[in-house]
């Protein structure tokens, strides 16, 4: 009779996790109850999903034949032992199959945990398995990173547990090379810096510290090239970072809803995602917020280890949001960023359409800051919601030379290779050549106005004449905005109070939220209440942001004055 004691220490783990017996965050509770409903709707013939307990206990027995090898367990020739929270965030992946082929429901792992809670273990792990014993023929794994350094770290341990592993080796004829592991049938094991080669068709990709990457393209060439395969596997494995507008934190944001059950269906039902962190309200400078956000404690991570960094994050400030990323899992902002892009995120609206405003009055802000680089048109809504005053961005447009989204000049690859994103994702306009046409971007604003009342065109001053002489001559209003304090301080804090008030709606343009996560708050000396906005490094665009402040500069202007200011003090009586 077969027994599966990994596998019922995962399904122990995930009820012991919904029951409250292990601390744990919701995120990490929802990924357990997910597991389990799916056992329970398993058992109706008609859903599509069963769980194979032999093919995860088959899992969890392959990896836990590896050895250790680095510290103190590779020295006493210890075999790699999976604590219950790792058997259940790899056993589950691995053991749910589809009922009509047996091929894995799940092909996309998305992991999210702290520092030194085992992640090179487990990828190394999961990049063997697919690499000799996962019955893909001429497998191609591999270990994808933006640098050597990072794509190493997972390679590296791969390699010496098969170098350590004789029998490993016999038994799957590998021959363990410098830079990569081969097999007779062609399967291939091998670190990658950047993209693969289009030839290429991998089996398995290995996509660690996913918060590092400043695109998706290394993501995504790996995830279209595994089109041949029958049940391929993407494993992301991460710690929290600092950019909100990163593809990382979009992944984990189609995680959460996952988990939170808003997505359901279709690609969502083949992502598996776990995610350790500690929740909104809890006080991560208690004992307790440690423990819920590693789940390694106390094995890998030594209690005195974590203590000591949570004391240095509560003594010195400028510690804190390091050490909240990098060991509590919190996703927290450059501290010289001016909008909090969470809050930003929650006032998305994606059903907002243009046709919506089809009655108000748009404030078209205009930023032409550069014929070589990015250009943005935003259009700005202002609605009166209860006595008050409710902003919107909607239909927000940005081009840019093609020249500069495909640039091969070294100077330009990481913002050359986030146009390439935006480009991908239809929200980012190439012109032909190596400057934008400004008749381009007229022509658009005219069919703007087919579909909405434009007000008004307040236009950044650079480069903008010919424009605004072509705006004037179309009966159009363009308005010269100098990025100043004076300008620019009031619609930049107005944005701010509501977006938290909830008086601020946009329709989730990710260009828009790259550029309003760039935005820095400059001061005058000496006076906090003054803002204006300004970027840290040419690579950090805010020309989306800039437009939208401009817009909603003029919206405030013409917002309806309160009873009393319509008073004629020298007319009108008043008893109050």
């Amino acid at each position: 009779m077969a027994t599966y004691p990994n596998v019922n220490a995962a399904n122990q783990y995930a009820r012991d996790v919904v029951g409250g017996k292990i601390l744990a965050c919701q995120l990490t509770v929802l990924a357990c109850q997910r597991h389990l409903d799916d056992l329970e709707r398993a058992k109706d013939q008609r859903w599509p999903y069963r769980f194979d307990k032999n093919k995860a206990e088959r899992f969890l027995r392959f990896s836990q034949k590896m050895p250790h090898t680095s510290g103190e367990w590779a020295r006493r020739k210890q075999r790699i032992e999976f604590e219950p929270w790792q058997k259940f965030a790899l056993g589950v992946p691995f053991g749910w199959v589809r009922k009509d082929s047996g091929f894995r429901r799940f092909t996309e792992i998305y992991i999210e945990v702290p520092r030194k809670n085992g992640k090179s273990a487990i990828a190394a792990a999961v990049g063997n398995y697919m690499f000799c014993a996962d019955g893909e023929y001429a497998a191609e794994v591999y270990c994808g990173a933006t640098t050597e350094k990072q794509a190493w770290k997972v390679f590296a341990p791969a390699l010496a547990m098969v170098k350590k592993l004789p029998a490993m080796r016999n038994k799957f004829s590998i021959k363990p090379w410098a830079k990569k592991m081969t097999r007779p049938d062609g399967s291939i094991f091998v670190p990658v810096i950047g993209d693969p080669g289009d030839g290429d068709s991998p089996s398995c990709a290995i996509i660690d510290e996913y918060h590092e990457h400043d695109t998706d393209a290394l993501y995504t060439t790996m995830t279209t090239g595994m089109g041949a395969r029958e049940q391929p596997m993407t494993l992301i494995i991460t710690t929290a970072g600092f950019d909100i507008s990163s593809p990382c934190y979009e992944k984990r944001a189609q995680v959460v809803e996952i988990l939170k059950r808003i997505r359901e269906g279709g690609e969502n039902e083949s992502i598996f995602g776990i995610i350790y962190t500690i929740d909104d309200d809890d006080d991560w400078t208690k004992p307790e917020a440690l423990i819920k956000a590693n789940p390694n404690y106390g094995v890998s991570l030594k209690e005195g280890y974590l203590k000591s960094k949570q004391l240095l994050a509560m003594s010195t400030p400028s510690q804190t949001n390091k050490i909240l990323t990098k060991h509590f899992n919190k996703w927290v902002s450059s501290k010289a960023a001016y909008y909090n892009l969470q809050k930003w995120m929650g006032a998305a609206d994606k059903s907002l359409k243009l046709s919506d405003f089809s009655g108000d009055e748009c404030y078209l802000g205009i930023d032409l800051a550069s014929k070589l680089d990015l250009n943005a048109v935003v259009p700005v809504f202002r609605r009166e919601i209860d006595g008050l005053s409710h902003y919107y961005c909607v239909g927000p447009m940005f081009w840019v030379p093609e020249d500069t989204v495909y640039s091969t000049d070294p100077a330009l690859k990481t913002v050359a290779e986030r146009y390439q994103s935006f480009v991908n994702q239809e929200v980012l306009i190439p012109t032909d050549g190596a400057e934008v046409d400004y008749r381009v971007i007229f022509e658009a604003i005219l069919k703007l106005r087919e579909t909405v009342k434009i007000a008004s065109c307040p236009i950044d001053p650079y480069g903008a004449t010919s424009i605004s002489h072509m705006l004037a001559d179309e009966g159009l209003e363009p308005i010269t905005i100098t990025q100043n304090f004076t300008n620019m301080s009031d619609p930049m804090r107005e944005i701010e109070a509501a977006i938290a008030a909830g008086r601020f709606h946009h329709d989730g343009n990710p260009l828009m939220t790259w550029c309003i996560s760039n935005v820095v708050g400059k001061h005058p000396p000496g006076s906090d209440d003054i803002v204006r906005p300004i970027k840290e490094g040419n690579g950090n665009k805010i020309d989306g942001a800039v437009s939208l402040m401009m817009g909603l500069g003029r919206a405030l202007l013409n917002e309806p004055r309160d009873f009393l200011s319509t008073l004629d003090p020298d007319e009108d009586l008043v008893f109050l």
